[in-house]
């Protein structure tokens, strides 16, 4: 039996009342975007006050270092290729509580300044991390059709944003007279709260084979969720070639590029121009900006007005012309800010100082919804190349691996203090070269001969012999 039987072979269980509700596809998109409300939504709001809300943001960086590098190492050879065995809610109750680890070492360098426990739990977050964003990114791009995955992706993008864009509000209001340059404790154990409550919704999360009828995916046999010699064999080998696939080897330096920019945009753009409380509150602003912009990618990617073929070439081309404005913007930015640090003005800009702070905010935000366009569009067109939840668990692993690495190289770079212009020049090359190296694979997608599943029909062949 292949891992990609199709569901004609195998009959949706039937549920009444609240457990057929909660089995309805949209229904889990909703819970897992809401545990990323509570999760990595709070994390983000943390990091984008730039140094997790230290005045000293080298022991915070270090550790966002420690984190991606450890996501980036379990990623893909442990959780994406394994991800059948675990399914999405041990993934998420596995990953989950790291977040609030976090954010506990963090209060606790408050108290105490102990740096390498916050490294620590930056890498036990990163391999939780890892576990979190396979399952949230199969879910995603697996429980919806090629008509509805945008939207999905865009209500995804819309909860999990809101955690950060809260997380920040709340900080810009607890920290407003704070003159100290860190956050307090109260801010810290109010994120512990939120994390902790999301790590228990994952409890409420269930697998493909136990969605209601709504569910017009691929759904697998149980027995092949069975750990035995054989199918750890036949996992690796159709891990290998869908990995290898030149679509998505094509893929690779966007995903890799995912992440890159947040080290610079939140330490050099938020956190070296602006006030405390200002920081939180550009923080808000950035990840209200991702919000709007995961929803307008995802209803330019389900346009009813256009195929398939299209809409890919549609976002790609959005990516580009975003690329090419946003960061020419951003340009400007830097080299005005050049000359503000070399006369010594640093954390000194405060949304009361009027036309000084709008054209730096209106930058941050546009940076914010930049981020959303990228990831959304990624997002998309892995769902875009097979319907199959153990093919995208291997693509998702992919990316759930490249992302962090090119977040923990950025992270390292900006942790060695280099110049705030080699790490834009960095990030706007990275843009463009990355979209560009995609394109054989957009200019593909959406043709009848476009399926990551034929690129592992050798091994399905050999799966079907086997078991």
């Amino acid at each position: 039996m292949s891992t990609t039987n199709s569901q004609s072979d195998i009959v949706p269980p039937k549920r009444r009342g609240i457990s057929s509700f909660l089995r309805d596809p949209w229904t889990q998109i909703a819970i897992v975007s809401l545990i990323a409300f509570c999760n990595p939504g709070m994390y983000n709001a943390l990091t984008g006050m730039g140094g997790s809300g230290q005045v000293n943001g080298t022991v915070a960086a270090n550790s966002n270092v420690a984190t991606h590098a450890c996501t980036a190492a379990v990623a893909l050879p442990l959780v994406g290729t394994f991800y059948r065995y675990l399914g999405p809610r041990t993934s998420l109750i596995l990953g989950g509580w790291t977040y609030a680890l976090y954010a506990g070492s963090l209060l606790n360098f408050n108290r105490t300044k102990n740096g390498p426990f916050v490294i620590a739990s930056g890498a036990l977050l990163g391999i939780g991390a890892a576990f979190f964003w396979v399952a949230q990114g199969t879910v995603m791009v697996s429980y919806t059709t090629d008509r509805t995955r945008g939207r999905a992706i865009g209500l995804f993008w819309v909860i999990f944003n809101l955690g950060g864009a809260i997380g920040s509000l709340a900080s810009f209001g607890l920290n407003f007279h704070s003159k100290s340059g860190t956050v307090t404790d109260s801010t810290y154990i109010a994120y512990i709260v939120v994390m902790l409550f999301g790590w228990a919704l994952s409890s409420l999360v269930v697998s493909a084979e136990d969605l209601s009828a709504k569910y017009t995916g691929t759904r697998t046999r149980r027995e092949t969720h069975k750990i035995t010699w054989g199918n750890l064999r036949n996992t690796l080998a159709e891990a290998v070639k869908i990995v290898l696939s030149w679509r998505n080897l094509c893929l690779y330096p966007m995903f890799f590029t995912a992440n890159v920019f947040y080290s610079y945009q939140q330490n050099n753009v938020n956190g070296a121009t602006f006030t405390l409380r200002t920081r939180s509150l550009n923080g808000a602003l950035y990840w209200m900006a991702q919000m709007f912009g995961g929803l307008f990618m995802g209803f330019v990617l389900d346009s009813s007005f256009a195929r398939k073929p299209t809409r890919a070439r549609a976002g790609w081309s959005l990516l580009l012309v975003s690329a090419l404005a946003i960061w020419g913007g951003g340009y400007k930015f830097q080299l005005w800010n050049n000359v503000r640090l070399s006369h010594g003005h640093k954390q000194d800009i405060d949304y009361t100082d009027g036309s000084v702070f709008l054209g730096p905010m209106f930058l941050y935000i546009f940076y914010g919804a930049f981020d959303s366009f990228w990831q959304s569009f990624c997002y998309w067109i892995i769902g875009a190349q097979s319907h199959n939840p153990v093919v995208n668990a291997v693509v998702v692993g992919a990316y759930s691996a490249l992302k962090p690495g090119g977040a923990a190289m950025a992270w390292r770079i900006n942790a060695e203090k280099y110049s705030a212009m080699t790490q834009f020049a960095m990030n706007w090359g990275m843009a463009v070269g990355g979209l560009l190296v995609a394109l054989p694979t957009i200019l593909v997608t959406g043709k009848e001969d476009n399926n990551s599943d034929a690129d592992v029909e050798e091994v399905k062949e050999v799966v079907q012999e086997k078991l």
